[in-house]
């Protein structure tokens, strides 16, 4: 369990120059799914293990940090995202966090979570996972339905999201998270109240739920118009929505960002990081990671990223602007229920900033969406949630 007491320590180690937080990209699927836009693809045994290799060495290359001042700082989250992480063995995993911690020190306390699909585990490999520090999974379900699951190229079926749940319990991995997916073709609120019941009765520790987007260059996106049958209508996309946070919240979930929710304790501590603009390590095929004021974005393509590599090079472009610093502090700060503190903008960013964004929020103020009390700026859900596109574009025109 993550304990909360300790948290102010772990942001504090943030601030001392080195990230203290870690995203490392494995690109591979067994298939891509409908509405994936990732930089992903298939992946042999071969290439998988090349790419393994090639991760290792931009983790251990001393060319990667030359831009980094002081000595390195404990990493308090890790995150395997994808793609799907489960594809590798235990083997190769170790390998890649044996080199991550030769070059970076682990917080005791670190959090390391591992993105799996249904389907692509055993009990034995979750055991290894395990006993190599890994502390949370991220299991991507988004439906209890086979029609739906297959409408959008998922190839695992609900039996196998069963048993999964108890491969993860039965190997003792309390902390664990499930992915749904509302807003899908042919869904109704009658699907999306049934996957919302199967996770209640799963009771995991942290549930995301995420609206479907239609992506140019998907599957869906060359299937699909945003508003066309058998897409859900935007009203019934928007009564899914309140309808999960009424069950979720009723069940004892804190609905502490716009699209997550945990029980207490259990908040996803790396994905804090990105809320809270935070610096961010990203390795990998794809990846971006947020150093130094930057905002490093690696190569989108196997070849691109192995010749980097191979050329012992990393991207460094000039460092993010005040303007854009502080439009991506709003935009993601006010994600989370918390919000911001007026103390700290004031601070970093000058009275002038600060009251301009609040003329601005002002009629967001009347209509009750968003909140301007005990020292702190955040929307208010439901409403300030479900039209945050519409507040922010407001905010930061």
């Amino acid at each position: 369990m993550v304990v909360a007491a300790s948290e102010e320590n772990l942001i504090l180690s943030t601030q001392l120059g080195w990230p203290a937080a870690a995203y490392l990209h494995i690109p591979f699927c067994r298939q891509r799914c409908y509405y994936c836009d990732f930089a992903t693809g298939l992946g042999t045994r071969e290439l998988m293990e090349t790419y393994v290799q090639r991760l290792c060495q931009e983790i251990g290359g001393a060319y990667r940090y030359r831009h980094l001042a002081g000595d390195p700082q404990p990493l308090t989250s890790i995150f395997f995202g994808g793609g799907t992480p489960s594809l590798l063995t235990v083997e190769q995993l170790g390998r890649i966090l044996a080199q991550l911690r030769e070059r970076i020190p682990f917080h005791p306390n670190c959090e390391i979570s591992l993105e799996a699909n249904p389907g692509t585990l055993t009990r034995e490999q979750l055991a290894g996972y395990r006993d190599l520090g890994v502390n949370r999974i991220s299991l991507g379900v988004q439906a209890f339905q086979p029609e739906l699951l297959a409408a959008c190229g998922r190839l695992h079926g609900v039996e196998e999201v069963y048993e999964a749940v108890a491969d993860l319990q039965a190997v003792g991995f309390e902390n664990f998270n499930l992915d749904l997916i509302f807003g899908l073709p042919y869904q109704t609120l009658e699907h999306w109240q049934q996957s919302l019941q199967a996770v209640l009765e799963i009771n995991p520790t942290h549930v995301s739920i995420y609206d479907l987007t239609i992506e140019p260059g998907t599957r869906f996106g060359r299937m699909y118009r945003p508003g066309d049958a058998p897409l859900p209508t935007e009203e019934t996309t928007v009564e899914m929505y309140l309808m999960a946070r009424e069950l979720l919240t009723q069940a004892g979930y804190i609905h502490y960002e716009i699209s997550n929710f945990a029980r207490p304790g259990y908040a996803c501590r790396h994905n804090r990081v990105y809320w809270e603009n935070r610096p961010y390590f990203g390795f990998g095929m794809g990846s971006v990671g947020y150093e130094e004021g930057r905002r490093i974005q690696q190569p989108k393509t196997l070849y691109d990223y192995f010749e980097q590599v191979k050329a012992k090079a990393h991207p460094l472009p000039p460092e993010a602007s005040p303007e854009e610093v502080w439009m991506d502090t709003l935009m993601l700060g006010l994600r989370l229920q918390e919000g911001l503190d007026l103390g700290h903008l004031q601070e970093r960013f000058g009275d002038n900033k600060l009251k301009q964004a609040l003329e601005r929020l002002d009629p967001y103020f009347e209509k009750g969406w968003a909140s301007c009390e005990a020292g702190r700026l955040r929307l208010i859900p439901p409403e300030g949630w479900l039209f945050s596109n519409e507040v922010l574009k407001d905010l930061l025109a």
